[in-house]
């Protein structure tokens, strides 16, 4: 058995960049971090005494007996590319596949991407093999914009395989780069103090806001470009000598509402309603996490006036979380 732990993250600034039908013309660049938030994939062979093969459990229970029946689909092309074109597994034997999840699904936090991740990685270790973190997420991108063909950025892979805060930079020729933002601990705890996460409750198929947003990319280069420069900013109050992170709330706020013009499916009442309460209540900027329409929202907020703006936003789920570095890892190895 193994059993492998993805973290989910929390992109601050450059998100539509990542597209690559926009940065194979323009470049892009994100900068965030990944959370003690986690995908949990738990791998097994599955012994041979039940009528189906196969089983994937998630939020649905799938008894199967090939790959190509299975509904879920990270799981079927996942495997289906490990086995058909890799032939990494034997197929002789049967595997059972639990998924569980400390943010819910269509949340704007990468939880697909961490799902394919997670799953790459345990089905690996569970053959045996190690597979190492670049590798990772470049299956795992190729698995969802290519086999899977969702409209998808290139981000949540990067950051589920590696962890940490970083700048991640997409090269037109379609490298990926990422660059560790390092910082002392006290700065990065600054700003770990003062970012508050909340669940809107509504939850929505970032594949649907991309599509539109993709549609509409031309249209946006200046917004986009104006995003990407942010990415460089954010860097320099993090890391440069003498910059403040006091800054780092307004620059969420002007980046939020570029993001807003981005598509009309971005924000909605509700979304704006509670940014509004947010602002009003001391802080300083924010966003919604993902491609938009739903799932959590971080704000920036200091530590005085954190407790106004829980009191303004009580009819939503706050959720209080923690920087992590480690990025997917197997914590359970029995071997087969």
């Amino acid at each position: 058995m193994v059993i492998s732990k993805t973290p989910h993250r929390i992109s601050f600034f450059g998100g539509g960049s990542d597209y690559p039908a926009w940065y194979r013309e323009h470049g892009g660049k994100v900068i965030g971090v990944t959370i003690d938030k986690y995908s949990y994939i738990t791998c097994r062979v599955l012994p041979p005494f039940f009528e189906h093969k196969h089983k994937v459990v998630y939020s649905k229970v799938e008894a199967i007996r090939s790959f190509d029946e299975i509904e879920h689909p990270s799981a079927r092309e996942t495997l289906r590319y490990l086995v058909n074109e890799l032939q990494e597994f034997d197929t002789s034997v049967g595997l059972e596949i639990h998924h569980d999840g400390d943010i819910p699904a269509r949340a704007g936090m990468g939880s697909s991407s961490a799902f394919t991740v997670g799953l790459i990685k345990s089905l690996f270790a569970l053959a045996g093999k190690v597979i190492s973190k670049e590798d990772l997420y470049k299956m795992a991108i190729h698995i969802e914009q290519n086999l899977i063909k969702e409209s998808v950025g290139s981000q949540d892979q990067v950051w589920a395989a590696l962890g940490g805060l970083n700048k991640i930079e997409f090269m037109s020729n379609g490298a990926i780069v990422s660059i560790p933002v390092i910082i002392n601990e006290s700065r990065m705890k600054y700003l770990e103090k003062r970012l508050m996460l909340f669940f809107t409750g509504l939850s929505r198929y970032a594949t649907v806001v991309a599509q539109d947003q993709i549609k509409n990319l031309s249209a946006h280069k200046g917004e986009l470009l104006r995003m990407m420069e942010m990415v460089d900013e954010a860097y320099r109050k993090l890391t440069a000598p003498g910059e403040t992170v006091s800054g780092f709330g307004e620059l969420l706020h002007e980046a939020w509402m570029l993001k807003r013009g981005l598509s009309t499916q971005v924000s909605n009442d509700i979304v704006d309603a509670v940014y509004e309460k947010a602002r009003t209540s001391g802080a300083t900027g924010g966003k919604l996490l993902g491609a938009g329409g739903g799932g959590f929202m971080l704000f920036y907020v200091e530590p005085e006036k954190q407790a106004a703006v829980k009191t303004a936003l009580k009819d939503f789920l706050h959720v209080p979380f923690g920087f992590e570095f480690s990025g997917s890892e197997i914590i359970v190895y029995n071997g087969r």
